[in-house]
């Protein structure tokens, strides 16, 4: 990338311009809150421009609204801080209880056994690699339009096979 912050021209004189893995975020990040509903096989998500806690609870109320009150219904997480109940801040564990939800953690650094990776290998593969979005909004467009398509497609041969083969690595 040039000092203008522009990317970099591409491989070829036709090729169209890169931007590297490493180029500057002046407007940030952005993240993304993701659920798999493993009877219904359907993939939930919301785009956000802050991960914490206060957001975290918005997306299980989100999940929890999706089911009846008398279904309890289990959330598998990692051990990223929002998602924990501390000493200081037992908001997600009294949540939980109150509204018949089960948050069970995935062992640290054991991520991989959250059957939710396997779907964000296929997001990427199919709606983030070779990308180079203009914006957060266009790049929080295009989650969102994958996960609809990946819903109305969930038996399809190709999304299968690359979920296959994340599960198995």
């Amino acid at each position: 990338m040039g000092r203008t912050g522009r990317p970099a021209q591409g491989p070829g004189p036709r090729a169209p311009a890169r931007r590297r893995a490493t180029y500057t975020r002046p407007h940030g990040v952005r993240h993304l809150f993701a659920a798999y509903d493993l009877a219904k096989d359907q993939l939930y998500g919301h785009v956000k421009k802050t991960k914490n806690r206060s957001k975290f609870l918005e997306f299980c109320r989100y999940l929890r609204s999706l089911h009846p009150m008398d279904v309890r219904i289990a959330v598998v997480c990692d051990n990223y801080s929002p998602h924990l109940s501390t000493k200081r801040c037992q908001r997600v564990a009294t949540w939980a209880a109150a509204n018949n939800v089960e948050i069970a953690y995935t062992p640290t650094n054991s991520s991989w056994l959250n059957r939710i990776e396997a779907q964000f290998t296929a997001l990427r593969y199919f709606a983030l690699d070779g990308t180079d979005h203009a914006s957060h909004k266009e790049q929080g467009s295009m989650i969102r339009r994958y996960i609809i398509w990946r819903n109305k497609h969930a038996a399809d041969e190709r999304l299968r096979e690359v979920v296959n083969r994340a599960n198995v690595a």
